[in-house]
């Protein structure tokens, strides 16, 4: 027995209403969602930073930013690295034993291959940022200094390969960050040797 109802007509509007719903339903919550994802900014300042070295010269020093700090890329040459070992009882942790680096870098040199360094430039007493000084005795630093970085902060004076003097306000080296080759003279800062 039929009572006038039209049932097809209540289910289509049924359906039209659930279907206007879950429509709205997704545009209030896609806002919702995309706030809890990290903005483009935030992305960038993490990402690793791919740099050509094959322009710096030997003794020159390039500037690059990763994750809002300054990193130091140095094409060292051999003198300054033979100063190294004239430096070793001069320094306050010579094997980088209580400084930031990967295990990699963990050497003589802090760095995967010896002529170039790659350095966080801020100096670790309160976070200035040191001058590369590669001169070796001005008048400034005595005439046992070798070359290297100085804050003129508060004093500190680092060698070549970021290790601090002994008796300086600084306690720990310069930190490394994590680095690897992507080709001969390409670097990808901010990413370790073993990530794919």
């Amino acid at each position: 027995m039929s009572d006038g109802v039209d049932t097809s007509r209540r289910r289509f509007l049924t359906a039209a209403t659930s279907v206007v719903g879950a429509v709205g339903a997704v545009y209030v919550a896609v806002p919702f969602v995309k706030s809890m994802w990290p903005s483009a900014r935030a992305q960038a300042a993490g990402a690793p930073v791919e740099v050509d070295i094959s322009k710096i010269e030997p003794g020159q020093m390039l500037n690059v930013e990763w994750r809002g700090k300054p990193v130091w890329i140095v094409n060292r040459t051999p003198e300054m690295l033979d100063s190294l070992n004239e430096l070793t009882d001069r320094v306050s942790d010579p094997d980088s034993q209580a400084s930031e680096q990967p295990e990699y870098a963990q050497n003589q040199t802090r760095s995967i291959k010896e002529s170039v360094l790659v350095m966080v430039a801020i100096c670790t007493h309160l976070g200035c940022s040191p001058k590369y000084r590669p001169d070796v005795a001005p008048a400034d630093l005595g005439k046992d200094w070798l070359g290297g970085f100085f804050c003129p902060c508060h004093g500190s004076k680092y060698d070549i390969a970021g290790r601090v003097y002994k008796g300086m306000p600084a306690p720990l080296n310069m930190p490394v960050p994590p680095h690897r080759y992507i080709g001969d003279t390409v670097l990808l800062v901010g990413e370790d040797q073993g990530a794919a």
